[in-house]
C-alpha cells in the first residue's frame, strides 16, 4: 500500500488490485479516499460524496476515475497511472481532450443526477433581495450563482476565520468588505444554462496516462452552477501564456455552444468578472494557508517565510483592482506582517 499521497480535501492510500475486484480489468491499483478531519474549507461543496458522484458520471464524463461500492458506505476508486499535466504548452492532442471534457461537462443538467447534496439548494442560486430559490436550469442565474459564491467567501472563508487570522489581513491591508463591487458587477452577468462544473481544473487535477491521453481527477469541488466558471478557475490556476489562453477559450465556447447553445453568452464581458473573482478568493485562500503551512504551534518555520511571502506579494498585487487596494504591500511588509501574526500566538520562539 501506498499513502497516504499529496492531497489536501482527503488522505488517499493506492494499493494493487486483486484479479477479481471489478475494476482490476482497467486499472492494475485501486484508491481508498477519506475526507481529512477539521479542515479549513475554501470552497463550496455540493455534492456529498465525490465517490457517489464518479459513479453517477459513468458513461457521461470519459476518463476520469471509474468508482464502485466495495461495501456499504465504502467506495473504491480506480487508481489513474500517469504523470500530472506539465507546464509546457498543451498539445494539439491534450487542447482537444480538454475541449472534450467541457462538452461533457456542459451535456450533464442539473435534474440529471439524482445524488445527495450537501444541502438542499446549495447549488442553486439564490436572490439576495428576497431570499427567493430559483430553480432554472435553462434560463439560469449566472450573477446569483457568483453572489453565492461570494457570500461564501465573505461568511465561510473570511467570518468563519477572522477571529484567528483576522490581524493578519488587516496587517496585509485588505479592507473591510472588499467584495462590494464585485456584488455589484453579477446584476450585469448575462443568463446563462446552468450545468456540471468539476470546479478545480488545474494541471494536478489532470493525468497524463502512459498512452498519453488526459484524465481528469479530484472532483470533490464539483458543482451545478455556471459553466463559464469552470473556465474562469481553469485560467486562473492553468497561468497559460497570452497565446495558449486565447486556444483554450475558443476550445471552450466551441465546445460548450456545440452542446448546449447559450452557454458562451456574454462570455467574454463576464469573464473578466468571474476572473477578478477567482484573483480575489486567492487572497482570503492564500493568506490563511500561508499561515498554517508556516505552523500552527510554538514554533514555526521561519525558513519558508521569505518564499511564502513574495507568493502572497503576488497574490495581492493580482487582486489590487478586485479588493479595492490603494496600494500592495512590499516583500518586506507582508514578510513583516507574517512575523507579527506569529508572534502573537502564545509560546512562540523568534527566529
Amino acid at each position: 500500500m501506498e499513502g497516504p499521497l499529496k492531497g489536501y480535501h482527503h488522505e488517499t492510500y493506492a494499493f494493487p488490485l486483486p484479479a477479481e475486484n471489478p475494476l482490476a480489468t482497467r486499472f492494475e491499483r485501486g484508491k481508498l479516499r477519506s475526507p481529512r478531519e477539521e479542515l479549513l474549507w475554501f470552497d463550496r461543496r455540493c455534492f456529498a460524496s465525490e465517490d457517489r458522484l464518479l459513479i453517477a458520471l459513468r458513461g457521461r464524463i470519459a476518463r476520469i476515475p471509474e468508482c464502485f461500492e466495495v461495501a456499504e458506505n465504502v467506495c473504491l476508486q480506480g487508481f489513474i497511472e500517469g504523470r500530472t499535466l506539465s507546464r509546457r504548452p498543451l498539445s494539439d492532442r491534450h487542447l482537444h481532450q480538454l475541449g472534450r471534457l467541457f462538452e461533457e461537462l456542459v451535456g450533464v443538467k442539473a435534474d440529471e443526477l439524482d445524488i445527495r447534496r450537501n444541502a438542499a439548494v446549495a447549488d442553486r442560486p439564490t436572490d439576495t433581495d428576497t431570499d427567493t430559490e430559483t430553480e432554472t436550469d435553462t434560463d439560469a442565474d449566472s450573477g446569483a450563482f457568483l453572489r453565492g459564491l461570494i457570500r461564501f467567501t465573505e461568511e465561510q472563508v473570511y467570518g468563519e476565520n477572522a477571529g484567528r487570522f483576522g490581524t493578519l489581513f488587516d496587517e496585509l491591508g485588505v479592507p473591510e468588505n472588499p467584495l462590494e463591487e464585485l456584488k455589484r458587477a453579477t446584476v450585469r452577468l448575462a443568463s446563462r444554462p446552468f450545468a456540471l462544473i468539476h470546479g478545480d481544473l488545474h494541471r494536478e487535477n489532470f493525468i497524463v496516462d502512459p498512452a498519453g491521453d488526459l484524465w481528469t481527477i479530484d472532483w470533490e469541488l464539483a458543482a451545478i452552477g455556471d459553466p463559464l466558471y469552470d473556465l474562469a478557475t481553469h485560467l486562473h490556476l492553468m497561468r497559460y501564456s497570452q497565446k495558449e489562453e486565447e486556444r483554450v477559450k475558443e476550445v471552450w465556447r466551441a465546445a460548450v455552444e456545440g452542446v448546449r447553445p447559450g452557454s458562451s453568452d456574454g462570455w467574454e464581458q463576464d469573464l473578466q468578472v468571474l476572473l477578478s473573482y477567482k484573483r480575489a478568493q486567492s487572497v482570503y485562500t492564500d493568506v490563511i494557508r500561508t499561515a498554517v503551512a508556516l505552523g500552527s504551534g510554538p514554533k514555526p518555520n521561519w525558513q519558508l517565510l521569505p518564499r511564502a511571502a513574495w507568493r502572497i506579494h503576488l497574490v495581492l498585487k493580482a487582486a489590487a483592482e478586485p479588493l479595492g487596494l490603494s496600494e500592495v504591500p512590499t516583500l518586506r511588509q507582508v514578510m513583516a506582517a507574517y512575523m507579527r501574526w506569529l508572534r502573537a500566538y502564545p509560546g512562540r520562539t523568534d527566529p
